[in-house]
């Protein structure tokens, strides 16, 4: 009754069982970590304000940091949680622009000021990990206002200039952390190629402060060439091209860029991989914003 099939041993049926069985429990693995939130994106929502409303409270008494400012959906719950960390002089204003952009796609941000303005890069770095930590201590608080509203298990960093040296100083220290965004990162240290946290570099060709051949382009250099990385290099703009003062188009696309990388590696949903990869990427590609772009697509 069996005629015509080709016939496997009990032994090799027992190991493509096995095979299929650990296929199936990654699959459903994937699965579960993934997080959907919202429509399918497109060009025009992804360019705009997200779908979600967005309240903010103060941090009262920061521990381990300067300042902060915790930007939330009001709806929903378990968000991954982001921190994003101002550079050298600089406050929470250059960089709180982000916050509800950010949380209206479905993140709960922390902008934060550091303990100086001049702090360097590795203090930093521990600033924004310091705020991670309490800011998903407070979400398990029954009498916070965003009670409930972290994932701890699903966090990310960003910065820029120094905070940028920061976030890859975080990524390089913190394998936990699920994204790492640096934004025209400052350091002198050269070296993460033991980052394992997939990590999009934001720089801008004409910055004179942390010139890109001397700053960012090495630290993309030095990133694992296997590692989930990209380089974007925005066009005809100085340091400040990722803060809240950069031309409007300029940091609608950072903007995009970012909510794309966080929405793929902190939620793992593939929704936003084409406009990391695919047709939507390389139509801004083909436009004037962006100078240069590496990456080792796809993911």
């Amino acid at each position: 009754m069996f005629g015509g099939m080709n016939h496997t041993t009990p032994s090799k049926f027992s190991r493509l069982l096995q095979v299929s069985l650990g296929v199936s429990a990654l699959a459903l693995s994937m699965a579960a970590q993934a997080q959907q939130t919202g429509p399918d994106p497109t060009e025009a929502s992804l360019e705009k304000v997200g779908p979600l409303a967005v309240a903010n409270v103060k941090v009262a008494t920061p521990s381990g940091y300067g300042s902060g400012t915790v930007y939330y959906p009001t709806t929903g719950s378990a968000y991954g949680l982001v921190s994003v960390t101002p550079g050298f002089v600089e406050g929470e204003w250059a960089i709180n622009w982000l916050g509800p952009l950010l949380a209206s796609h479905g993140f709960v941000v922390v902008t934060i000021g550091t303990n100086t303005l001049f702090d360097v890069p590795a203090n930093r770095a521990k600033q924004m990990m310091a705020a991670l930590k309490q800011v998903s201590a407070l979400s398990a608080t029954p009498t916070s206002p965003f009670a409930g509203k972290v994932d701890p298990s699903r966090l990310a960093v960003m910065g820029h200039s120094m905070g940028g040296g920061g976030s890859l100083n975080a990524a390089r220290d913190n394998p936990t952390l699920k994204a790492a965004i640096p934004l025209a990162p400052w350091e002198t240290n050269k070296d993460y190629s033991r980052v394992t946290v997939p990590t999009l570099i934001v720089s801008c060709d004409g910055d004179i402060i942390a010139p890109v051949a001397d700053h960012a382009n090495k630290f993309y250099a030095s990133l694992t060439p296997t590692l989930n990385r990209a380089l974007m290099e925005m066009k005809d703009a100085g340091h400040f091209c990722t803060n809240g003062t950069a031309v409007p188009a300029t940091k609608t696309m950072v903007g995009k860029y970012s909510i794309s990388w966080l929405k793929r590696f902190v939620d793992g949903d593939t929704r936003y991989s084409p406009f990391l990869c695919g047709a939507p990427h390389q139509a801004d590609l083909g436009g004037t914003l962006i100078s240069t772009y590496k990456d080792n697509c796809p993911y």
